[in-house]
């Protein structure tokens, strides 16, 4: 029977020398979970787990930039950051059940502030890993202009564990908004699509335009003069359906969230498309459900091309339907929760994109034994 160790250093030099450390065999990198089924399953002899690594290292809000252990939560970075009228301009759904910086970077996670701020790899200023060799890496630093070297967190963004450990992070705030306000809209994706665009066109500024579940929301933030102003010509272009009560706004964002990480039982899965590509693929979600009599639930953030859709009731089979459906007609997606039995339907990845060769030679430049997260992309790799 076979025995599985687990590593949780505290240190980044206990951290290189659990990679080190041979006897380890294959390793999967855990953090707290929250994104465990994301691809692939992994295979593995050992666990690596960062939540020991969980410190702030330094802070400077008037430098405007923070270095954090990679383990720690994002939750808890904002409550830092917050008493100092700061954030990290990033709101992943993840981050309510605790998801890490070094997680969320390794995901490429992100949520509807993505439209204005982008992804963690647009916050990430410096980066320090530990490649599975046990070299200790790193590149860019305090300084938000600094571009010397290879930029490792861009690499990393995205790369689910299997090209080393995120030890160490660096990155720029910003401050927070005096107000904030959000535009409610009932209704369909096309017409949400000509919505969001007119707000985006407008000098409205939008910092998020979120399409859930039938519903556009546009979240105002500044000062409160501005957003009020804003909001009140939002309004106006949105007509007779559009509602902005504060209750109305912060349940109209909590289904976001739950919508996104879904419930057990439930597939869950992250698609990027072209921005302009909203309606219809709304309608193939609406058709392929209708088809294998699975609910479909789904959330974009249309002009960033980042969609999430949550299937629920049926069996593993129907589900493994869709899923293929939307496969077959946008390769980026990525199943990142699995109902039970999908496994056995569906392989973990659709067709291999183009640049396959190119992920393949990077996996081997950087991890040439497999040694981290082996299986998270099979069968590409």
């Amino acid at each position: 029977m076979s025995t599985v160790t687990t590593y949780r250093p505290t240190t980044l030099r206990a951290l290189r020398d659990a990679l080190a450390d041979g006897a380890g065999g294959r390793l999967v990198i855990a953090g707290t979970g929250t994104a465990a089924d994301w691809g692939g399953a992994p295979e593995y002899d050992g666990v690596l787990d960062t939540t020991g690594m969980s410190g702030l290292i330094s802070y400077n809000p008037t430098d405007m930039t923070v270095a954090v252990q990679a383990g720690m939560p994002l939750a808890t970075l904002q409550e830092t950051l917050a008493e100092h009228g700061q954030w990290v301009a990033l709101d992943p759904a993840r981050a309510a059940a605790g998801a890490t910086v070094g997680g969320l970077i390794a995901t490429g996670d992100a949520g509807p502030v993505r439209h204005t701020f982008g992804t963690l790899r647009d916050c990430v200023i410096g980066v320090t890993v530990v490649l599975a060799d046990a070299t200790v890496a790193r590149s860019g630093g305090h300084v938000i202009k600094n571009v010397a070297g290879y930029d490792l967190a861009k690499l990393f963004h995205g790369s689910l564990g299997t090209l080393g450990v995120l030890a160490e992070v660096i990155l720029r705030v910003h401050p927070r908004a005096a107000a904030t306000a959000t535009l409610a809209v009932r209704c369909d994706a096309a017409t949400a699509f000509d919505l969001g665009a007119r707000l985006i066109h407008g000098s409205l500024e939008p910092v998020a335009v979120e399409w859930c579940d039938g519903t556009l929301l546009a979240r105002f933030d500044g000062t409160p003069g501005g957003v009020e102003d804003r909001l009140r010509r939002a309004r106006e272009l949105a007509g007779s359906d559009a509602t902005d009560t504060a209750d109305a706004a912060a349940d109209a964002w909590a289904v976001v969230g739950a919508l996104v990480r879904g419930a057990d039982g439930d597939t869950v899965v992250r698609i990027g498309t072209a921005p302009d590509r909203l309606p219809a693929l709304a309608a193939l979600v609406d058709r392929a459900a209708a088809e294998h009599a699975v609910d479909a639930a789904m959330t974009s953030s249309p002009f960033a091309g980042a969609h999430t859709v949550r299937l629920r009731g049926g069996a593993a089979a129907a589900h493994a339907a869709v899923v293929t459906a939307l496969r077959t007609a946008h390769p980026a997606t990525t199943v990142c929760r699995w109902t039970d039995g999908l496994r056995a339907e569906l392989p973990a990845w659709g067709e291999p994109p183009p640049a396959v060769a190119v992920l393949r030679a990077v996996k081997h430049a950087f991890d040439p034994d497999d040694r981290l997260g082996s299986g998270r992309f099979a069968p590409w790799f």
